[in-house]
């Protein structure tokens, strides 16, 4: 027997607009919905009755939260995929290979996925095209097209588009990208991100010069080795220019802190640290970062609900639940596994490499939320040896409950015993786990990652967004409802409403703090915590006021660097974006805000 799950007015609303299926088996309630999803799941089961009622048990009281897609599409029947994201294939330098590139994100983002491209295969602007006599315009021309064919789709009225675009630090037309999208309209429907090597790193604390390279295409000067985008070998590059490495770190780090954009990922950090070391080289990610993928890789997300294992909130017995957290891990392990043989897939190339690999992205949300119940401050060491431990559980528990898995099913088809056991975030794992990869393969090549989680959050009652600090405790935005109007919501944080209902109007604690009550340092510290127990990425933004003073700032990234981030994004409202979360409707329509990614 359900009861209503619902404690806020906006979670009904974005289960209306956005998770309830209307059909011939009509989602009534949440409950309902759950059901759905379970079954569907639980339908891919050599023993479905079996596990349908503990996929169901997972699900309920929003303890595990499974991506957006898999919650709207899974049990309906729609031509949809349950994947949240894709990075697509490497982009050929021609004509041909451009448009062919464009129609497969137009038919991903049609079925529901978001898209990454590294468009560093692109030839730079200037560069003679000799089969044709012309001039070559650049990346950046060509991201213009993949912008318009989102907003074409957006027009339909299917799922906002959501794209990420990454450029190589040492592509010549970088100071172009960086500078992509800083005047209004230019480029709303892309996330921009720029791989940043760790030679780059190094050039700029030596103020060394930094050469600008492209595979070469007949042309006469200087050239280099350099393993190039698309290619796991040293190809020959020809030096383009020359700039000093520290003139293109500012340059980045001035756009960043006026435009808030572009971010930066660390790509050799991702490459260094990627499971499949062995056969990928990842240049990609999925809009907003969390899941470093292979051409055609996809993102299969979910995240275990943190404010639903604390136990005894707002009093000295609080208590984070940690062994019924690694429970249902493991249940939400078999989910997402069983989501790969569920889902639809837009391309069949897609499907090969989910199928090949059967990656899976774990990771945990409301984590602000559980501190502030527990006692915690989000800036204190307590707080980040908690959230440490809560992910560390997670983690442990999803690969051995992927072992596990690998016993009862097999391992990945692209598994390889011993070079897996080789890779740098496998080394590290704890014995037991290890000893058992090495007898029983593993399920699935990778496990967790930590989404931004915005839309599910709010479904959940509005806890606070994947690791971020809790935004505001009380203000007001606008949602997209399912007639296309945006009314205003006042919302009320989860951790607050707790709070009224354990101690009513008693002042809340010094632990009730916001994204810009904390310095950056902060956000870092816990994102660095975390990051030793995950094996994919972590969505993070780092909220600054408009004040920040600019030499500040600019450190917060090599700090980042420093700390072993895979990546950095920060938010400094600015003239084109405005505050993160005002209350505007055009928050309804800009690509991949924090809120984006699980929607």
């Amino acid at each position: 027997m359900s009861t209503d799950a619902f404690a806020a007015d906006i979670s009904r609303r974005v289960w209306e607009a956005k998770y309830r299926f209307r059909g011939a088996a009509d989602d009534r309630t949440i409950d309902g919905t759950w059901r759905r999803i379970a079954r569907a799941l639980a339908a891919v089961e050599r023993d479905a009755a079996a596990w349908e009622p503990r996929f169901y048990e997972a699900l309920s009281g929003f303890k595990f939260l499974p991506g957006g897609r898999i919650q709207a599409g899974a049990g309906t029947a729609r031509r949809v995929t349950l994947c949240n994201c894709f990075v697509m294939g490497t982009i050929e330098d021609s004509i041909d290979g451009i448009f062919d590139a464009i129609k497969e994100g137009a038919l991903t983002m049609q079925q529901g996925g978001g898209v990454g491209y590294d468009f560093s295969t692109l030839r730079p602007r200037g560069t003679v095209a000799r089969s044709v006599g012309g001039v070559a315009s650049g990346p950046v021309s060509f991201m213009r097209i993949w912008d318009a064919t989102c907003a074409t789709l957006l027009s339909t009225g299917a799922r906002r588009g959501a794209m990420m675009a990454t450029l190589r630090c040492d592509h010549p037309d970088v100071l172009t990208f960086i500078e992509a999208k800083q005047s209004p309209g230019e480029l709303r429907n892309f996330n921009l991100s720029v791989l940043v090597s760790d030679d780059l790193m190094r050039a700029v604390e030596r103020d060394a010069e930094w050469l600008l390279v492209f595979p070469d295409t007949g042309g006469d000067g200087e050239s280099i080795a350099r393993r190039w985008s698309g290619g796991l070998e040293p190809t020959r590059c020809r030096v383009h220019a020359r700039i000093g490495a520290r003139e293109l770190w500012e340059r980045l780090m001035r756009a960043t802190y006026a435009h808030a954009e572009p971010g930066v990922l660390f790509i050799d950090r991702i490459n260094h640290l990627n499971n499949l070391w062995y056969r990928e080289h990842v240049s990609a990610t999925n809009p907003c970062g969390e899941v470093p993928l292979p051409p055609y890789g996809a993102c299969d997300l979910g995240s275990v609900n943190l404010t639903a294992f604390v136990r005894e909130p707002f009093t000295e017995r609080a208590s984070l639940d940690l062994d019924a957290i690694a429970a249902v891990t493991r249940i939400a392990v078999r989910m997402l596994d069983d989501v790969i043989d569920a889902s639809r897939f837009p391309l069949e190339k897609q499907a090969e490499i989910a199928r090949g690999t059967r990656r899976v992205g774990l990771g945990l949300t409301g984590l602000a939320d559980a501190l502030i119940m527990l006692g915690q401050h989000y800036a204190e060491p307590g707080a980040r040896e908690l959230a440490a431990r809560a992910m560390a559980t997670i983690c442990h528990a999803a690969y051995r409950g992927s072992i596990e898995l690998a016993r009862e099913k097999g391992p990945f088809p692209f598994f390889d015993r011993e070079r897996y056991l080789a890779g740098a975030f496998v080394s590290g794992l704890p014995a037991d786990i290890r000893d058992g990869i090495a007898r029983d393969g593993i399920r699935n090549s990778h496990l967790t990652a930590i989404a931004p989680t915005g839309t599910i959050s709010l479904l959940a009652n509005n806890v606070s967004s994947g690791i971020e600090p809790v935004y505001d405790f009380r203000y007001r935005r606008r949602f997209l409802e399912l007639d296309g109007t945006t009314p205003e919501h006042e919302l009320t944080d989860y951790a607050l409403d707790r709070w009224r209902a354990v101690r009513g109007q008693a002042p809340p604690p010094a632990t009730f703090v916001t994204a810009l009550d904390l310095p950056p340092a902060a956000h870092i510290e816990m994102q660095a915590a975390l990051q030793p127990h995950v094996d994919n990425s972590i969505s993070k933004t780092i909220n600054v006021p408009v004040d920040f003073p600019f030499e500040r700032f600019k450190d917060i990234y090599r700090y980042a660097f420093e700390r072993g981030l895979k990546g950095c994004t920060t938010y400094r409202p600015n003239p084109i974006t405005g505050a993160l979360l005002e209350p505007s409707a055009r928050d309804a329509k800009l690509c991949c805000t924090p809120e984006r990614e699980a929607d």
